[in-house]
């Protein structure tokens, strides 16, 4: 396996319980919570976060904006907005692409060795978790093969089939590798 994929990793978990310099919320334009991963780490964190987020005044489809993570273990939380699935011609990819290109930016911007993601865009956003998952795979493959930081990447999973498509997203990478 390459170093870039030594810097990747896959948890099946809770992802508001992981202790890492920064968790990714996949969350809504607002900011201002919802379901999902986007409620269970507003109820996490606690309600320090909404009044942060609050002051953030949303964000964009594709982008990310940084919070502290209060009573999350996690220093920070990386709140990024996925697309919703539309049947993939309306610039769907793209935009999931850079939810984590820039995730990764904003943590590397403040210095995050660990970074955790959850699968942005799958849930009520109907984003297919098998595209979605090679998306996520080389999209923060791509970012740690030209930067230092974050030196670990964790895909947190709900399940175990999340965590097997990204293993197989992985093995792809790691086959296009050996191929170049």
């Amino acid at each position: 396996m390459s170093e870039t994929g030594q810097r990747i990793r896959i948890h099946t978990g809770d992802i508001t319980r992981l202790d890492v310099d920064a968790i990714v919320n996949a969350a809504n334009s607002s900011l201002l919570g919802g379901g999902g991963v986007d409620g269970a780490i507003h109820r996490a964190a606690g309600p320090e976060l909404l009044a942060e987020c609050r002051m953030l005044n949303g964000c964009e489809t594709g982008d990310a904006k940084m919070t502290k993570g209060y009573r999350l273990p996690a220093r920070y939380v990386i709140h990024t907005v996925g697309p919703v699935w539309q049947g993939g011609s309306k610039g769907e990819a793209e935009l999931l692409a850079s939810c984590y290109r820039r995730s990764l930016e904003v943590a590397t911007a403040k210095n995050c060795r660990t970074v955790a993601f959850p699968a942005i865009s799958t849930g009520v956003y109907r984003y297919p978790k098998d595209l979605a998952t090679q998306i996520a795979v080389d999209a923060a493959s791509a970012f740690i093969g030209q930067n230092a930081l974050p030196e670990t990447v964790t895909f947190c999973c709900f399940d175990r089939q999340t965590a097997e498509l990204y293993r197989q997203a992985i093995a792809v990478l790691a086959e296009r590798d050996l191929q170049r």
